[in-house]
């Protein structure tokens, strides 16, 4: 068994692609046109870190509700969690694109960590590689 995707509420498709293809290095798994519950016409869009199993599907806010909710679907606190090989590397990239690090990196006893903030303005962590014991 595993969490095969989730969806994350975003505002617009084509910001967010931007965001975790180019900033974060995810590669896109599928955008293609698609019907909301209703029939009206919207996009299926995922997006996955490479050689992960579990994608993202970036779910445009569809009514007010949705909207309310992009940026806060965690309300407020780390809501995800990136680990990476090399934590250096990855995060000079993400700042060199533009990603915003609302922490310093410190060291902790799980690994390099930094909390970030994503296209949406959910907080997530950026880890280094587990610590060897």
């Amino acid at each position: 068994m595993h969490l095969e995707q989730f969806a994350l509420i975003v505002d617009d498709y084509d910001t967010a692609i931007e965001f975790f293809v180019a900033a974060l290095g995810f590669e896109l798994v599928e955008d293609s046109p698609s019907l909301t519950n209703d029939g009206r016409p919207k996009r299926w869009v995922v997006v996955r870190p490479p050689g992960a199993t579990t994608a993202m599907l970036l779910a445009k806010a569809d009514g007010e509700r949705q909207a309310r909710a992009v940026g806060e679907q965690f309300a407020g606190r780390v809501g995800l969690f990136l680990r990476v090989d090399d934590f250096q590397v990855s995060y000079h990239r993400m700042r060199d694109w533009g990603v915003e690090f609302v922490t310093e990196p410190r060291q902790e006893p799980y690994g390099e960590v930094a909390v970030f903030v994503d296209i949406a303005g959910n907080r997530w962590d950026l880890l280094g590689p587990k610590p060897q014991p």
